[in-house]
């Protein structure tokens, strides 16, 4: 098992729902774009809890379609949505769906239901820095690190929390909000983005030590996947260091 296991399960509920033809492709164009998103992590953290396969498959399956439904926001808001002819026709009847799919996925996957209220509320929370990535034309990293905080940071914790629930790392979760920062640059770093690269350089670095510095604390946490989703990080953020 892996973490295409958790893809495929995603797959599988979503064809459980017996929707017209086009609408079902529509849905697994926006899974495959958002691939491989957390996938890795999600199955690596799962078994290093010791969640049961069926457990962990149907967690990660509902987290993978929420991942997806912020990804196709994320995509929409920033006109990075190629895989639809029509984005803003498209775009907006999938993300409902896939949002609502998640939901009702993760309510069967024996998640506390005090558990699936705070990671809801978090996520919500997560997207309101959105609102100043699309109005602004300048970054400097003070804004970075506040839209980080929530889209990266706080979005990483409440997956983890939702994964994690009921196990014995679910004091833990709170480490997703530093990987999910380090992820978040480093992938800005990777895709050569302008949200970074338009920064001057002062705050470049500024942004890249503070991604480091959320590093140094999940590796405290001396968990295997989570030095696992490190590795796949730390050779990226040197590219910039002075």
């Amino acid at each position: 098992m892996s973490g295409g296991a958790i893809y495929q399960e995603a797959l599988r509920v979503l064809r459980r729902l017996g929707l017209p033809e086009a609408a079902e492709r529509d849905v697994v164009a926006a899974l495959e774009a958002a691939q491989p998103g957390p996938l890795a992590l999600l199955y690596e953290a799962g078994m290093e809890a010791g969640l049961a396969r069926e457990t962990l498959l149907i967690r990660g399956a509902g987290i993978f379609l929420s991942f997806a439904a912020g990804n196709l926001a994320d995509d929409l808001s920033d006109g990075d949505c190629t895989y639809y002819a029509h984005p803003l026709r498209v775009g907006p009847y999938v993300q409902f769906l896939l949002q609502n799919l998640a939901w009702s996925t993760l309510a069967r996957a024996q998640v506390p239901e005090e558990v699936l209220a705070e990671a809801a509320r978090g996520l919500a929370e997560a997207a309101g820095p959105q609102a100043l990535e699309v109005r602004t034309q300048a970054w400097t990293a003070p804004l970075f690190r506040r839209v980080a905080e929530g889209l990266a940071g706080q979005q990483w914790a409440s997956y983890l929390r939702l994964l994690w629930a009921g196990t014995p790392l679910a004091d833990r979760s709170v480490a997703g909000h530093g990987l999910g920062i380090a992820a978040h640059v480093a992938e800005d770093i990777r895709s050569r983005d302008p949200r970074f690269f338009s920064m001057p350089e002062a705050d470049q670095r500024e942004v890249v030590r503070w991604a480091r510095a959320g590093m140094d604390g999940v590796r405290r946490q001396r968990l295997r996947c989570l030095d696992a989703a490190l590795r796949r990080i730390d050779p990226i953020l040197p590219e910039v260091v002075p």
